[in-house]
């Protein structure tokens, strides 16, 4: 049974939440604060978290970043909120996946349903094949980061998954769209300029000069490339 970790302060939307996710066979807790949060990530352990961003002892997307420092697990944003520049401060913050109040919880259930599948690939990936490995970049399968000339690089869930698609395509070109639906499934909607935040995000982990990046190349009208 999967393990859904709600943060939510509203007790209204909060209770209906934690009832509706039982009821379709997930372990879910909920939580009505910050402090109480990152007690559960290690209490409870869970696989999914869905973070509001306005709590009573931390607000902003900020919150992201506190968060994702902690735990590697997909985290799904609701927010007030609901303009482009919101949605990709999030995300280039740590967020996995953004939700705009009010919304609907089969949409959520939608949305937890393709990161939780985008895992599960993964999972299966590692269990039948090596990791590429590169001159300078590797990929740790089982601790889903990067290793950079030895060093371990920390990344988001979106940002490995993008990194494990370029190292298993060198040299393929990406379209923006076809980048958002591998990574983050054609039914969890974003803007497609996040997947130029992701860009950027791992250019200034990888590159030697994110500036000049020598990795991942842009192809200009059409997308991005890596090469090794």
């Amino acid at each position: 049974m999967t393990k859904i970790l709600v943060i939510e302060d509203d007790p209204i939307l909060g209770e209906m939440l934690t009832l509706y996710l039982a009821e379709e066979q997930f372990d879910v807790i909920r939580v009505e604060s910050a402090g109480q949060g990152f007690r559960a990530l290690v209490e409870f352990k869970p696989e999914v978290i869905i973070l509001d961003l306005m709590l009573p002892d931390a607000d902003g997307p900020a919150l992201c970043t506190v968060f994702r420092e902690k735990t590697t697990v997909p985290i799904i944003v609701t927010s007030m909120k609901n303009t482009v520049a919101d949605r990709i401060q999030a995300i280039s913050l740590g967020a996995d996946d953004y939700l705009t109040k009010p919304y609907s919880v089969q949409e959520l259930k939608v949305r937890i349903q393709a990161v939780l599948r985008r895992i599960s690939v993964s999972q299966a990936d590692s269990e039948t094949s090596v990791p590429p490995s590169l001159d300078r970049i590797a990929l740790n399968t089982e601790r889903r980061t990067i290793v950079l000339e030895g060093n371990i690089i920390e990344t988001t869930f979106s940002e490995y998954e993008m990194m494990k698609l370029f190292t298993q395509y060198p040299g393929r070109v990406f379209s923006r769209e076809e980048l958002l639906n591998s990574v983050r499934g054609i039914d969890s909607f974003v803007n497609e300029r996040a997947i130029d935040v992701h860009i950027t995000n791992l250019r200034r982990k990888i590159e030697k000069n994110p500036k000049e990046p020598q990795h991942i190349k842009t192809v200009w009208g059409i997308g991005y490339k890596f090469l090794k």
